[in-house]
């Protein structure tokens, strides 16, 4: 009797499920599509939890990076109502903005102004370092 094992079939099912997972991974790609400005900054410190990411894209829609949210536009008056919620659960979450930077100015001052209404201390800014050349 051969006690041999045929280990090539596991073989190419290892081969497939890599190439499987290969095309897969870029689109698995978290978040908004945004252009985001290139600009050379310091990284800000990371807090104890992920922060709070609230995109705006360029035709000024506001997207809130939370379950509940993901991937619809919503109002500065439901993005209020939400984070409202978020900072009475945890008052030093950390909020960043990733702005597209084709957004105007005016919509990112204005999510920035009333951040800072509902109580938020810690806002920051998310952008891309620039390409060396």
């Amino acid at each position: 009797m051969i006690s041999d094992i045929n280990v090539v079939p596991y073989i190419d099912v290892m081969l497939v499920l890599l190439v499987i997972f290969m095309v897969a991974a870029p689109l698995m790609v978290q978040g908004i599509s945004v252009n985001l400005p290139e600009v050379s900054s310091d990284a800000l410190p990371v807090e104890n939890s992920e922060p709070l990411i609230i995109s705006v894209r360029s035709d000024g829609s506001f997207f809130l990076e939370t379950d509940a949210t993901r991937n619809q536009p919503l109002t500065l008056d439901e993005i209020s109502q939400e984070i409202s919620k978020i900072l009475k659960a945890d008052k030093n979450m950390q909020v960043v903005i990733r702005g597209d930077e084709e957004v105007k100015y005016e919509k990112v001052m204005t999510l920035m102004a009333l951040l800072q209404q509902l109580g938020s201390k810690n806002i920051g800014l998310i952008t891309k370092p620039p390409k060396s050349e």
